[in-house]
């Protein structure tokens, strides 16, 4: 098995065997977001209905961009175990209503964009790799945004008290279950950290 950086070449593409974990990661995420949100979108009703359907298809075709981004390094996939979203959701349970799908969604949209955010740092990111992000990253933007806009308009119905302690329920619960169960994409995203300013150096 190889280590986690060492370097996996394809068709004159070079990339780590830690790059290719992470955007595998990424892949199965969105796959799994896309999936959620199709559940949601086949049932809800009224004034959300529009964007949750916006929203699982946007996690559709992100999923597909980084199958598209792996398979253009001439690569493919590495099957992972359970998801994130499965292990969160084994911790905190189904969404009782909607307003703990919107907390939920809120609270999963920050972590995607943490995570984003951090690979774009590293300056010797693939251009390929930099690029999905990117475009990705304007779509993430406005599922904040409708959220956001969810929960407020919410507040007459569920009480602004009940969404802030439903919001820090969740939050504390994601920070608990990345922490623990989610070690080994840390170590991967600090190492590929140290080795991109390594080659940015050279």
């Amino acid at each position: 098995m190889s280590l986690p950086g060492n370097r996996i070449t394809g068709n004159g593409t070079s990339i780590t065997e830690n790059d290719l974990w992470l955007l595998s990661f990424y892949r199965s995420s969105e796959i799994n977001g896309a999936l959620f949100f199709g559940r949601i979108a086949r049932t809800i009703r009224g004034p959300l209905q529009i964007d949750v359907t916006h929203h699982f298809s946007d996690e559709a075709n992100h999923a597909n961009w980084w199958t598209q981004c792996i398979d253009g390094l001439d690569h493919l996939p590495i099957k992972l175990g359970r998801s994130y979203q499965d292990r969160y959701l084994d911790a905190i349970g189904v969404p009782a209503n909607l307003m703990e799908v919107m907390a939920i969604t809120q609270v999963f949209e920050k972590r995607v964009i943490a995570q984003y955010r951090q690979h774009l740092r590293m300056p010797a990111t693939h251009p390929a790799v930099r690029e999905t992000i990117e475009k990705i990253m304007i779509d993430e933007r406005w599922h904040v945004a409708y959220v956001n806009q969810a929960l407020k308009e919410m507040g007459d119905k569920y009480g602004a008290d009940r969404i802030s302690e439903t919001l820090a329920r969740f939050d504390a619960a994601d920070k608990d279950i990345y922490a623990e169960t989610l070690a080994e994409y840390g170590e991967r995203a600090e190492f590929l950290a140290e080795q991109s300013e390594i080659r940015s150096q050279r």
